[in-house]
């Protein structure tokens, strides 16, 4: 659940606010007298959502990430390590 502030307020303590938005991935709504409201969000957390986005917006990509999701989670397939993963795709930093 967002955590809401006003313009006012943000002034005041932007610092700190903007501190929680990055260290407790929190987001924090202002709400501003035009109605016309603002989200703060750790920048990385919006990479992420965006790249999750561009992830899911093909069907039939979603469907394969979340079959291979419901298997990791039933304990099926083989753990690799992030350096046999790089072995395997031939992906190894010089």
């Amino acid at each position: 659940m967002p955590v809401e502030t006003t313009y006012s307020k943000l002034r005041e303590e932007l610092a700190s606010v903007l501190d929680r938005v990055v260290d407790d991935c929190e987001v924090v709504v202002v709400r501003r007298k035009s109605g016309k409201d603002v989200a703060l969000i750790a920048a990385d957390e919006l990479s992420g959502l965006l790249e999750t986005a561009h992830l899911m917006r093909s069907p039939k990509n979603a469907q394969r990430l979340l079959s291979a999701k419901l298997r990791a989670e039933r304990g099926e397939g083989k753990r690799q390590s992030v350096a046999e993963i790089r072995r395997e795709f031939g992906l190894e930093k010089p």
